[in-house]
């Protein structure tokens, strides 16, 4: 009989970030344009790094690799809301329930333990620079690119071990756009305290851990750019700044999240919205407006690809194949 019960929810419903009728296709336009800015501005960076030899360095290496995660961030659940948003019933099956939290918590910490990566190389660039090209071979790159996706899997592995055999028998309302653990495991036919516990302990070490890294890391950067004063360090203090804003924006609303999970749902939405939607899209522009090698390798890209007669006579060749 029990059994029978907690078979019952074969789906959840997705609240989503509004209940308005006449703002959904609003939202939808926001987002839709937001999410195609996200993969135009990462994309970019990833070709402007792999098409420019002057940026086959560990720095850009591990640039462009942040820039795939959070393409895969803005993904896991972007494209289903914005169907949503369109559409009369939001729901989602189960098992398409589990994929969104594996990968939210695959991604986001991924991007954790590589942003603490890109901190060991800016330390070693910085405080080591005689034995920087030493140290950072191109084997300890590709390392500093695997551990972030392997502690991403073995915490998200560990966190749908807290889910999967939870007993749902109603209600089945996540109020999200997408399956966030803490709220689907609220819906648990069982007391889930001791759950939620564990949860918030597994996200919480890995956050506050990574972010702990990420302070002694540049904190030890910034005290040997502080004592040195030449030209090199001016450069390194504009590096600095574009690596902690991404740190800060990315880790403000994790933290706040799974520290303090028992904030209200609306903090929550607002703060889900920011680090899937707005810190994959301003990573890009932080590091772009920054850098000044990142923006010359963008004007050589566009200069050889969107010359002004090539694009006119793209356009002539269109016009002409319309016509006939």
């Amino acid at each position: 009989m029990n059994e029978t019960n907690y078979s019952r929810v074969t789906e959840f419903v997705l609240l989503g970030l509004s209940s308005s009728k006449e703002l959904q296709p609003f939202l939808f336009l926001i987002f839709l344009l937001l999410y195609l800015s996200i993969l135009l501005g990462n994309f970019l960076i990833i070709l402007t790094v792999t098409s420019d030899s002057r940026l086959h360095t560990p720095m850009y290496f591990l640039l462009a690799n942040l820039s795939f995660i959070d393409i895969c961030v803005a993904s896991f659940a972007t494209p289903k809301m914005l169907v949503d948003f369109l559409a009369e019933r939001k729901t989602i099956s189960f098992e398409a329930c589990l994929v969104q939290i594996f990968c939210v918590h695959l991604f986001a910490g991924g991007e954790m333990v590589l942003l603490v990566s890109m901190a060991y190389d800016r330390y070693v660039a910085i405080c080591k620079p005689l034995h920087y090209t030493t140290i950072m071979s191109r084997r300890v790159c590709i390392i500093l690119v695997i551990i972030p996706w392997c502690v991403g899997f073995i915490h998200t592995t560990s966190q749908l071990a807290f889910t999967v055999n939870l007993p749902f028998c109603g209600p089945n309302q996540v109020d999200s756009f997408f399956c966030d653990l803490p709220l689907v495991t609220k819906l648990a036919c069982i007391d889930t305290y001791v759950v939620s516990l564990l949860i918030v302990a597994d996200s919480g070490f890995l956050s506050m851990s990574s972010f702990l890294l990420l302070v002694v890391s540049y904190t030890v950067i910034l005290i040997t750019v502080r004592n040195r004063s030449s030209a090199s360090m001016a450069k390194a203090r504009s590096t600095l700044t574009a690596h902690i804003t991404v740190v800060i924006l990315f880790f403000g609303p994790c933290i706040f999240i799974y520290v303090w999970p028992f904030s209200g749902y609306s903090v929550d939405k607002v703060l889900a919205v920011f680090y899937t939607i707005f810190t994959p899209i301003l990573n890009p522009v932080i590091y772009t407006l920054r850098n000044k090698e990142v923006k010359g390798a963008m004007s050589k890209l566009r200069s050889r690809y969107l010359k002004p007669g090539q694009v006119s006579a793209l356009i002539r060749n269109v016009l002409i194949m319309e016509t006939k």
